[in-house]
């Protein structure tokens, strides 16, 4: 993974990126709450797994500019080690 070094966290782009990455997570989360107690609802699962499929595509591009979104294998690092790098996501 390249981390572009020109860019860093706090910056207009980081902070929007992070921003619609945020969004979705509540709406992820909320169609997850709906879902535990409406699990036949077929639009709601088609909503839910393609804004999964967003969010994951969205963390590859923020990961792939400013380095992991999350830790413990959920996310790679660059070289040298990353989590060195703060502010750390939910720091901003």
């Amino acid at each position: 993974m390249n981390v572009n070094p020109h860019t860093r966290p706090g910056d207009e782009q980081y902070m929007e990126m992070l921003k619609e990455l945020q969004a979705v997570d509540f709406v992820l989360c909320e169609l997850n709450l709906y879902l535990d107690t409406h699990p036949n609802d077929m639009n709601a699962i088609e909503q839910y797994n393609e804004l999964t499929q967003q969010r994951w595509q969205m963390a590859n591009e923020f990961e792939a500019l400013y380095g992991p979104l999350m830790n413990f294998g959920h996310s790679f690092s660059g070289y040298p080690w990353q989590w060195n790098d703060t502010p750390w996501p939910w720091q901003v």
